[in-house]
């Protein structure tokens, strides 16, 4: 029992931690213990979860609904997160039953990490290492993000992500792959327009038969 609090303890240090390291704003301990609702949830989670691996019954969600109550976030006792988690603001965020989730991972606001249905046995996604999930985000089935993915806001993302990449869209298109800086961190800031992007081609497209038109109505005079 002391050990398994000692590891609690470790893992709140971290989840305080990296509220400082990812967030600008977090100035004090006091204001992060008070202010952080996604600290919050996590340190909730982490309770709940322990008592879900004791097969305790009814407990574990109680809390998990209560917590969303008081924080805007909901995360299933059941799901397997790793250490050094943030949610940013928080407010919206659903973390279903079967997600699992790597280490040093953040994700923002009204994202879901949501089913598509009522299939049994694994439904959620999985998130590797390092993955950053942005604003209103969807990633929906059981579907794999590898590790250091970068989600655009507001992105539905149904289908296999490979590392190192950035999806954008509805639905999710990757479009982006190991894009890194000379320090290794994948540049989301670098993110295009899929549409613009096809829309450019189509007009290129256009203008190209453009010009063989107006080359064989030349030859026909």
């Amino acid at each position: 029992m002391f050990k398994i609090i000692k590891r609690g303890i470790t893992k709140v240090k971290e989840d305080i931690q990296v509220i400082y390291d990812k967030d600008p704003a977090a100035n004090n301990l006091l204001e992060v213990m008070l202010c952080y609702p996604g600290l919050h949830a996590l340190i909730a989670y982490r309770f709940a979860h322990r008592l879900y691996k004791w097969h305790i019954p009814l407990i574990p969600r109680v809390i998990s609904y209560i917590t969303r109550i008081i924080t805007g976030i909901e995360i299933h006792p059941a799901a397997k997160i790793g250490r050094r988690f943030f949610i940013d603001h928080g407010e919206g965020v659903v973390i279903g039953a079967t997600t699992i989730i790597g280490n040093d991972v953040l994700i923002y606001q009204q994202v879901t990490l949501g089913g598509t249905g009522k299939e049994q046995g694994k439904r959620h996604p999985t998130l590797g290492n390092s993955v950053i999930v942005g604003a209103g985000a969807k990633v929906l089935g059981n579907i794999t993000l590898g590790d250091h993915v970068r989600v655009g806001a507001g992105s539905v993302v149904v289908d296999n992500v490979p590392e190192y990449s950035t999806v954008v869209g509805i639905p999710g298109r990757v479009v982006h792959q190991k894009i890194r800086d000379e320090n290794g961190v994948l540049m989301h800031n670098r993110i295009p327009d899929p549409v613009k992007c096809e829309l450019n081609r189509l007009k290129y497209e256009v203008l190209e038969l453009q010009e063989k038109i107006k080359k064989l109505e030349n030859i026909d005079k």
